[in-house]
């Protein structure tokens, strides 16, 4: 595998200097056939993820299909603007002078995906690497089999491997892949895998983008509107089976209106699946029994006014809410991932602010109040990589916003112009005039100090 892996990788090497990828006009053809066979494909990239894990069809084209054709648009029509070289204001200390900003990119990147959004959280970084004229490896995740294997059938349609190839396996993959030297590296996952890759990767001081998690907190104030907000909730928290990294991990609710939105939640959760959503056919399963297993265990001991029904053979969980777990239970451990809502209230600002500082800064933050005060209060005092007032989840759908994380859930961002950024090295260029050649800098220094001072200092 070893040999393989580092084969592929000279091959890329290659083609990269063979000055290809730069070629614009290459880049947007790749991009535009990109779409257009996953537009050809996506029946199939549906039934891929039913078959993975159940996931709904409404669900897998709004966040997987859908989501990537719409930032591939973006992407293509964007993409001639971004590569052009930006102009800055030149410094007076380098007149005659302009000043450029070129993007280049890195060179030969490997993007490791995860699971729970297989096939968009593989393809939208892997666009913007292209779109940036990087070369690409991309390690699929080995829990979404059928996903994996869709993924290489679409990507070899349109990139040869030389630019683009996929490579299929799993632990021992992974670490074959990270003992190579590569010019970045993207990697979405958990917090302990991210730390060994950005272990494996420090020896080389190879740049890299971190999309981690967390424990993301729900803040729930008094003067919320609590019907509307459990209704947006529970969309966000068990979309995809509560997989999302950005989902609510645990609810921080004033005491005065917890008994009501556990009632509005409950009668939501109906709503959206019916009395029994096992039976809904827009509910999806916990990936494997391996997660199965991991959260059930969650569930041992806990009082859930809503849910907690499991069933292992078909990897179910019911929508579930906790009620007033310790901080020191398993739920309150690490982020969930999954669909278990535990529920805190707090009888202030101060009880509240304890809870949320235990916790490293969280990938996500959500509000829901109609105090405005309140709502900027909090987005102030709080780091945390994204999040949004009055609902969940929907930060990720603005194609202008960045998504990344902070801290413990992650470093850099990506999306839009975002990930053409990302996978593109800004070089910093002078063009320096020969008209004129001031002799300020110039030794002998004499008694051009208070000069220099003066100019460094105002321009």
């Amino acid at each position: 595998m070893h040999n393989k892996i580092s084969d592929l990788l000279t091959s890329q090497r290659s083609f990269f200097k063979e000055g290809k990828t730069k070629e614009i006009a290459l880049r947007i053809e790749k991009l535009k056939l990109l779409k257009s066979v996953i537009e050809e494909y996506e029946t199939e990239i549906c039934d891929a993820l039913f078959q993975d894990f159940k996931k709904p069809k409404f669900e897998s084209v709004l966040s997987e299909t859908a989501f990537i054709i719409s930032e591939l648009d973006y992407i293509i029509k964007k993409l001639k603007n971004w590569s052009k070289p930006k102009k800055v204001s030149s410094s007076l200390i380098n007149f005659p002078s302009s000043d450029y900003i070129y993007s280049e990119p890195y060179g030969s990147c490997l993007i490791i995906a995860p699971w729970n959004y297989p096939f968009q959280l593989a393809i939208s970084p892997l666009m913007g690497a292209i779109a940036a004229g990087n070369t690409v490896v991309l390690k699929p995740s080995e829990l979404a089999p059928n996903t994996s294997q869709i993924l290489a059938d679409i990507l070899d349609k349109v990139f040869p491997k030389e630019m683009l190839a996929v490579v299929q396996g799993g632990i021992p993959v992974s670490e074959a892949l990270l003992k190579e030297k590569w010019d970045y590296v993207f990697f979405t996952g958990s917090v302990p895998v991210g730390k060994i890759v950005a272990k494996a990767i420090a020896p080389n001081l190879t740049p890299s983008t971190l999309e981690l998690g967390g424990k993301n907190p729900c803040i729930i104030h008094k003067s919320a509107k609590v019907q509307l907000a459990a209704k947006r909730i529970v969309w966000g928290k068990y979309l995809n089976g509560g997989q999302t990294c950005i989902a609510p991990d645990y609810i921080l609710i004033d005491s005065s209106i917890k008994e009501k939105f556990i009632d509005a939640v409950q009668n939501e959760i109906i709503a959206a699946y019916g009395a029994n959503p096992k039976d809904s056919p827009d509910y999806a399963r916990i990936i494997n029994e391996k997660n199965f297993d991991r959260l059930a265990a969650m569930l041992e001991g806990e009082r859930y006014p809503v849910g907690g029904e499991i069933d292992r053979e078909q990897c179910y969980i019911a929508p579930t809410l906790i009620d007033e777990p310790s901080l020191s239970s398993k739920v309150m451990e690490d982020e969930i991932f999954g669909p278990i809502l535990p529920i805190l209230s707090y009888a202030s600002e101060e009880n509240m602010a304890d809870i949320i500082a235990k916790y490293p800064k969280p990938l996500a933050l959500y509000v829901f109040s109609e105090d405005k005060k309140f709502s900027e209060k909090i987005l102030k005092t709080y780091s945390f990589g994204g999040g949004a007032i009055n609902d969940v989840v929907i930060q990720i759908a603005n194609k202008k916003l960045p998504f990344g994380g902070v801290g413990n859930s992650g470093n850099g961002a990506y999306h839009g112009q975002h990930s053409f950024d990302t996978f593109s090295h800004k070089k910093s260029i002078t063009k320096r005039g020969t008209w004129l050649d001031v002799p300020l800098r110039y030794a002998p220094y004499g008694d051009k100090v208070s000069l220099i001072s003066m100019i460094m200092k105002k321009f």
